[in-house]
């Protein structure tokens, strides 16, 4: 075997992950952990089926084949939905349209690769908090204790911004503006950075938090720690938040009926924000979504909602002039107000 061939695929992978997706891309730490992970996967299995170490292997090896059954291993043997294997392989295809510019040579093996297409997948419903419920939660939270404060401080920002964990755990004391115009700033996908507002409830909240004895508010000190005073991490949040709706569901049973997880408390801020009037226009830069398509979604997930609208629509009476009534929800401020 020629003896360069396993040096030019190490050279592709440490010029990926070394310079471009943090220098070229601006890729967040958890996007390239999350490409890594995959390509360590992908590079075992393949490995694994051709009887050699991952240290033998060619770009050549990584062919549409291997990488079809990876993806077939995935769904059959690791029970991955379809939504994971998609992951996957968005993962491949950005290594893969790297190596076509870093490798010319490889260009047609690379667009080989690149033509395997996603899976399509059924859109599932989408699962969010109605105001009662993250009422619940909030309040199973035991604020008596320094844990206890922290927690309900995390839920509260969560339920407030509509932040994606990721952008929550990485938070840092410099992060928060707790003055006259109280906002936090996020940091998305693609490091890109966006402030959203703080509610004043939310503020004094995490102007007490801050508060708390023994508390190092440093500006570079992350503002939810653990035990060890480390970062929290996106499976400490999905703990916390499991063992509130758990205890919360003593109290509202309804919640136990929810598969709740993290980015259901993003749901939960944007289904609310537009059920109080909000523009789609200003919910997508809340959320910090690229495209309002993205956002358009929370437009046909509540009943009750459509209802409205059809209300809106119909005459509750042909023969009077006057105009059409409906039940109307609480304002922004009424739901924000209470957390």
């Amino acid at each position: 075997m020629n003896s360069s061939k396993p040096n030019a695929l190490a050279r592709v992978l440490r010029g990926f992950f070394a310079d471009h997706l943090p220098r070229v891309r601006g890729s967040s730490p958890h996007t390239v952990l999350s490409y890594r992970d995959t390509l360590v996967l992908f590079l075992r299995f393949v490995a694994d089926r051709r009887k050699r170490s991952v240290s033998q292997l060619d770009l050549g090896d990584l062919d549409p084949p291997e990488v079809l059954a990876f993806l077939e291993h995935l769904e059959t043997n690791r029970h991955n939905l379809a939504a994971t294997r998609n992951v996957r392989l968005a993962a491949i295809h950005a290594f893969f349209r790297y190596c076509a510019t870093a490798d010319p040579a490889r260009v047609e093996h690379c667009q080989r690769v690149l033509a395997i297409p996603f899976k399509r997948t059924g859109s599932r419903p989408i699962q969010y908090l109605e105001y009662d419920e993250i009422q619940a939660v909030l309040a199973s939270v035991d604020r008596t204790t320094a844990d206890g404060r922290r927690d309900y401080a995390l839920l509260a920002t969560m339920f407030n911004t509509g932040a994606r964990v990721q952008e929550i755990v990485t938070l840092c004391v410099r992060d928060l503006q707790l003055e006259a115009l109280p906002q936090v700033r996020l940091y998305g996908k693609g490091r890109k950075e966006r402030w959203c507002p703080l509610w004043p409830q939310t503020a004094e909240i995490l102007r007490a938090w801050l508060r708390e004895p023994g508390r190092d508010i440093s500006p570079d000190r992350p503002l939810f720690c653990n035990h060890r005073g480390e970062r929290l991490t996106r499976f400490g949040v999905r703990y916390l938040l499991r063992k509130y709706c758990a205890r919360a569901k003593v109290t509202k049973p309804s919640l136990g009926r929810k598969r709740l997880h993290p980015h259901s408390m993003r749901h939960s801020s944007a289904v609310h924000l537009l059920r109080s009037g909000v523009e789609i226009t200003t919910i997508s830069q809340w959320l910090g979504h690229a495209s309002v398509a993205t956002t358009n979604r929370y437009a046909t997930v509540d009943l009750e909602m459509k209802r409205k609208a059809i209300e809106q629509a119909r005459p509750t009476d042909f023969g009077s002039d006057g105009p059409a009534s409906w039940r109307t929800d609480a304002s922004i401020l009424d739901w924000l107000e209470g957390l």
